[in-house]
């Protein structure tokens, strides 16, 4: 799993691994979703270090932002951690764009608070009027008699949208929620704040906060798959129209076994279980 300084940085600054020309036939641009991001690095060295001659770049900024690279035809890889929306796709139309989506791993969404946090366990409920602003204190959830400071992906994020899915039903969040840039700048706040909480995928959760239980159930690479865990989702990379020569490639790459190894070191969900070879005695 990524370091939380390594993937902090992932998600606001631009990878380029070449200087090769964008959207060239032996080159390879992938822009989108943070939460991806680590997904899409480390299958990216995997595959360039197999195929040298082909130039590959990446940059974060959000699944929307992806979105709309593919739509405007900079990228030939979107990443996205949600479903492109049905006005993306009409628009996408309007330029001659057709967006294919693949699946290439899943995810979940766990809220997480500082260590020093009491509370092991939230309902949906609770998360819900939490980040609207109508519960406002730890001791109201069995914790300390602490405010509670609410911290939210920008508006941008797949994330977000994923968040707003599964929790906020169109609910608006609390305009007292910091809103933050990438998964890895949620990690940092919460890790600095006793009083906070925040959301992140299964991948950047590290031992610098807590991860909390949802309804009972414990986030894990069993419960995302089997969708037991509610926050369950899929990542996304989108093509214009069915791949062809490098990106078609990199993409059977990514989700082979070797790809799905890579899917699984970055703390993320495979699309298959990804069985540890059996040591001989």
């Amino acid at each position: 799993m990524f370091n939380m300084i390594k993937k902090a940085a992932l998600g606001l600054v631009m990878l380029c691994l070449t200087a090769g020309t964008a959207l060239a036939a032996d080159s390879i641009v992938i822009k989108g979703s943070t939460t991806v991001l680590p997904v899409a690095q480390g299958t990216l060295e995997a595959f360039m270090k197999a195929n040298p001659g082909v130039q590959m770049s990446l940059s974060g900024g959000g699944s929307g932002e992806g979105i709309k690279a593919l739509i405007d035809k900079t990228t030939d890889i979107a990443t996205s951690s949600r479903e492109i929306k049905d006005k993306e796709v009409e628009l996408a139309k309007t330029k001659g764009v057709n967006p294919v989506a693949h699946v290439v791993a899943f995810d979940a969404i766990i809220p997480v608070v500082h260590p020093k946090n009491k509370v092991f366990n939230l309902s949906i409920d609770q998360l819900s009027q939490i980040y609207q602003g109508k519960i406002t204190n730890w001791k109201e959830l069995g914790g300390e008699d602490l405010k509670i400071v609410v911290i939210s992906r920008d508006s941008s994020s797949g994330t977000f949208e994923s968040w707003d899915h599964f929790v906020m039903k169109k609910a608006k969040v609390t305009p007292r929620a910091q809103m933050l840039a990438s998964n890895g700048a949620l990690v940092t706040a919460v890790a600095k704040n006793k009083y906070a909480i925040a959301y992140l995928g299964i991948g950047y959760v590290n031992k610098s906060v807590k991860p909390l239980q949802v309804n009972g159930i414990t986030a894990s690479v069993q419960t995302a798959m089997s969708k037991e865990y509610p926050f369950s989702r899929e990542l996304y990379m989108y093509t214009n129209g069915e791949p062809q020569g490098a990106t078609a490639k990199y993409l059977a790459f990514v989700k082979s076994a070797e790809g799905q190894k890579i899917v699984t070191k970055e703390g993320f969900v495979p699309l298959v279980e990804v069985k540890k070879p059996v040591k001989k005695k």
